[in-house]
């Protein structure tokens, strides 16, 4: 599972994303988000309110579970646990800890959920997401979508005594096995869990291949080696930028070196950034689409290396771009990162690398890099395996190589 805010930063292992937007987490993945439902829908949202615990001197707090008439899955409880509500000087911090239970009312298996969670729409740190993917929900099974959320909203006289709800969660969109889709889709979920789906066809594939071809053991040493991998990639905190990080360091231009997939339908040509020590501004990319096909969007990664050698996967970058077959343009633009170790310290910059890590075309499907074109061996330093690989991994890790192959077996 994965939450995120208006841009998507997942710290540690995970696929990390890069969502430029008001600042608010997820986000690989990533995420790399929207506005109030049309007034048709509104009137059509049946809803749940549940009280939450309170902290310090509130009193009393509420959040509100939306979903539509038409909603595929059904709430069947919600349990907020530790979940808190507490004044800190003119701001409400609301600490939700809490699992939804809910029954897949549709006649697909469902195989990724998305939903946003809103304090306040406008102020920084009030709104987010939380995504579960790599399911596998029959009709009529329920299951369990877990939230553990900060976020902020401005404090209003009265506000806790009224009873209006602190809080509100919306079903931004939920994904079947055939790949279709229902929501509103105001998080561009769609294609987030879409994308992360087919990765995760593709990586159950590898391993059941692994499995067939050579053995038990082989499926067992690959798990081994995927979290040595895990445990050995390089951390990076990423943060959009708002102004310069510092006016002593001399800004300098750095040219973008690229990774080729074949097969991929588009290609980076060009690019540059201006580098200041740990920050990147305004990076300029041009691609171009080699393919037949009318490409809608794509999502562009990022290497790093820094002064000491050291190689990092700082992320993706979402990039709307609307290109005919043929066609040239150029991405990303005036936006601002700042790259930071675990512990604070900013990273020195010395050169970056980029590469085309996602393609979504016109009509609405997805191109991702194959099993293979991954297998390059600076990608397999430093970029974190998808988040199916992880959960697999995971499930070697806990329960055994019996658990694994049971899992896989789900799939098939």
């Amino acid at each position: 599972m994965s939450t995120r805010n208006n841009f998507l930063a997942r710290k540690g292992p995970s696929r990390l994303s890069i969502y430029p937007g008001n600042s608010q987490p997820p986000r690989r993945d990533r995420l790399p988000l929207a506005g109030c439902y049309l007034g048709c829908l509104l009137l059509a949202l049946a809803s749940v309110t549940v009280c939450l615990a309170q902290a310090g001197p509130a009193s009393r707090s509420s959040l509100k579970v939306n979903l539509p008439a038409d909603s595929p899955v059904t709430l069947l409880s919600a349990d907020w646990g530790e979940s808190s509500a507490s004044e800190r000087g003119s701001a409400m911090v609301l600490n939700l800890h809490t699992s939804l239970s809910l029954r897949n009312s549709s006649s697909r298996r469902i195989r990724g959920i998305t939903w946003m969670v809103l304090s306040q729409e406008v102020t920084p740190g009030g709104r987010a997401s939380v995504t579960k993917a790599s399911l596998d929900i029959a009709p009529g099974e329920a299951f369990p979508v877990r939230l553990d959320l900060r976020l902020l909203r401005p404090l209003a006289p009265g506000q806790l005594q009224n009873g209006a709800p602190l809080v509100q969660m919306s079903l931004d969109g939920v994904l079947f096995e055939d790949l279709s889709f229902y929501g509103p889709n105001r998080l561009e979920s769609r294609r987030s869990m879409t994308a992360m789906e087919l990765e995760a066809q593709r990586d159950r594939r590898h391993f059941l291949q692994v499995l067939s071809a050579s053995g038990a053991e082989a499926l067992r040493k690959e798990c081994l080696a995927s979290l040595a991998r895990q445990a050995d990639t390089p951390r990076l905190d990423v943060q959009l930028a708002r102004g310069r990080a510092t006016a002593v360091e001399q800004e300098r231009q750095v040219q973008f070196a690229f990774l080729r997939f074949p097969g991929a339908p588009v290609d980076p040509v060009a690019g540059m950034a201006q580098v200041a020590g740990g920050e990147a501004r305004a990076p300029q990319l041009e691609v171009h689409n080699k393919s037949s096909r009318a490409v809608k969007s794509m999502e562009i990664g990022w290497l790093l290396r820094d002064s000491r050698g050291r190689e990092f996967w700082a992320g993706t970058v979402p990039a709307r771009a609307s290109l005919s077959p043929g066609q040239k343009t150029e991405v990303l633009g005036q936006t601002a990162f700042r790259f930071a170790e675990p512990s604070g310290a900013p990273v020195a910059i010395d050169s970056m690398t980029g590469f085309v890590s996602q393609v979504e075309f016109a009509d609405g499907s997805l191109w991702i890099p194959s099993r293979n074109a991954l297998g390059d061996p600076r990608l397999q330093r430093a970029l974190a395996p998808s988040a199916e690989e992880q959960r697999l991994t995971s499930i070697y890790r806990k329960k055994g190589l019996g658990a694994v192959v049971e899992e896989l077996k789900k799939f098939q």
